[in-house]
């Protein structure tokens, strides 16, 4: 639980700095900061009122936060599953284009920076962590990235298709191009 009512007493009783009322209290001096600076917006009386307990403190320094307008009342939710699916499996789709899909299919839906937030707090409940250990410089990593590029000779203009790859290894990014027919060269 906090220490709010020790902080206040230690304040304005002892009259002791932030630093000091911080290290008595074990707590860091910005935290100590933060509950001065709130009970003052709240104008709150020293000494407390005898019938305010700790948990009335807390709620008076720190109530929850309003809560967005419900934008389930008269509009339609976007489904993140079936947008987390889209996002997923084509390597060029962005949340802004699925929400002006969205939009489309729903002119009164919610605004784009709700459908972000929104979006990020929904796949934060996802489990699709995978920690790898390794020591730097012992695997190298591949990856695919995205679409062909078109290559053009310089010196005949011919144009061909070739894959960007991005090979990780000891903290170092290096970038290789392998062309999509060998035969074409």
């Amino acid at each position: 639980m906090r220490k709010i009512k020790r902080v206040l007493q230690l304040h304005h009783e002892a009259g002791l700095s932030e630093r000091q009322v911080a290290d008595l209290c074990q707590m860091g001096k910005g935290s100590v900061r933060r509950y001065l600076e709130r009970a003052a917006a709240a104008k709150l009386p020293w000494p407390l009122p005898d019938d305010m307990d700790e948990t009335q403190l807390e709620q008076l320094l720190f109530p929850p936060p309003p809560r967005p307008a419900n934008p389930e009342s008269g509009r339609a939710r976007p489904d993140f599953a079936t947008i987390h699916r889209e996002f997923k499996s084509h390597p060029n789709v962005t949340l802004q284009l699925l929400w002006e899909e969205y939009k489309e299919q729903t002119p009164d839906g919610v605004n784009y920076s709700w459908f972000c937030e929104q979006y990020r707090q929904w796949t934060q409940h996802l489990d699709v962590v995978m920690r790898q250990e390794h020591r730097a410089g012992e695997k190298i990593f591949v990856d695919h990235a995205g679409d062909t590029l078109t290559v053009i000779d310089p010196e005949t203009g011919q144009r061909r298709q070739a894959y960007l790859f991005v090979v990780a290894q000891s903290q170092q990014l290096h970038l290789r191009r392998s062309h999509l027919d060998a035969r074409a060269r």
